[in-house]
């Protein structure tokens, strides 16, 4: 959880949810008020950019009007991160888009079948948290669907190739409440960002482990007023004290930021045993002979769902620096 910032003499609290120009703020004692920003917060086309996101931690004042009469609340400052999640933002040229800071742990949300599940898409999440510096766990929802779709067994397989990897996994049911109090544990104490595919149940899981969290939500929501939100759309809630969660929309694709083709192997932790290891200093861990990693593998020491969804988003990585370099006017 993020500590308190600032003298006492101040006021300080927590961004949970931003507008095009102004954001929610929640107080330590569960109160929220809407802000404005300083213009000097606010890039050249007057927008927050990632100059306030969701998780931030704000010191804000009484603004007044020109006569000197109170008028609602700004922004003044904004305490420094001491972590941040980012994805790279839609559209043709790369640029980061932070959808939260200040967090302990990254939730990923996912299924195994009403939405398939997709190797490359969590493991796009789990690299960015841990080039963030984040833990992170893996829910599999909808354990509870019929006719044979959530697969006892496709589901534990997956369970047992993250858990392999450092993750923490739970099987989940947002209707039926199974595991959920598992999941509810260890969330407490931290401030848990939930991510996932569309239609992987996110919400519906996060209404279930915390019952009356839609009205928390909507409380939110009509503080924000009528301005337009950031794309990201994360939302803090704090349900109880000591248990923070950020909501954020279902995607159904995640670009990486920060990770490049050379340094995503890093970004794998069950790799990293072996990374190093290589008969080649600078091998690709393709068809190299004597590749620890590959043989890692090939033992089953590194699950082979993990490695065919690195090659497949390294090469992605590949392809993404070169139409870079193309646009810039630079050399292949």
């Amino acid at each position: 959880m993020t500590p308190s910032a600032g003298p006492s003499s101040e006021l300080w609290a927590d961004v949970a949810r931003v507008d095009f120009g102004a954001c929610v703020l929640l107080r330590e004692d569960g109160t929220l008020l809407r802000a404005t920003v300083r213009g000097r917060l606010m890039g050249p086309r007057k927008s927050l950019g990632n100059a306030v996101v969701v998780g931030d931690r704000a010191r804000y004042e009484l603004a007044s009007e020109s006569g000197g009469a109170a008028s609602g609340f700004v922004v003044a400052d904004i305490a420094p991160r001491r972590n941040a999640f980012a994805r790279r933002a839609s559209g043709r040229h790369p640029a980061e888009q932070v959808v939260a800071s200040n967090l302990d742990q990254v939730v990923l949300v996912a299924s195994v079948a009403d939405p398939e599940f997709s190797p490359g898409l969590a493991d796009r999440m789990l690299c960015q948290a841990e080039h963030a510096g984040l833990s992170a766990r893996l829910v599999l929802n909808k354990c509870d669907l019929p006719g044979g779709r959530g697969d006892a067994g496709r589901e534990s397989g997956i369970l047992e190739d993250y858990a392999r990897a450092g993750y923490p996994g739970h099987a989940v049911s947002a209707r039926t409440g199974a595991g959920l109090e598992v999941l509810r544990e260890g969330c407490r104490g931290r401030r848990s960002l939930f991510v996932g595919h569309s239609g992987v149940g996110k919400s519906t899981l996060l209404n279930a482990l915390e019952p009356g969290l839609a009205l928390l939500a909507g409380q939110v929501n009509a503080k924000t007023g009528k301005g337009r939100h950031t794309t990201s759309a994360a939302l803090l809630l704090r349900p109880e004290p000591g248990l923070e969660l950020v909501d954020t929309p279902g995607v159904r694709a995640f670009g990486l930021w920060g990770i490049g083709p050379l340094d995503l192997e890093r970004a794998y932790p069950d790799f990293r045993p072996w990374l190093g290891g290589c008969r080649f200093a600078d091998c690709a861990h393709g068809a190299e002979p004597g590749c620890a990693l590959r043989g890692a593998v090939e033992t089953g020491r590194v699950p082979a769902r993990r490695f065919s969804s690195f090659l497949k988003l390294r090469e992605e990585l590949r392809a993404d620096a070169s139409k870079e370099m193309l646009r810039q006017g630079g050399w292949m």
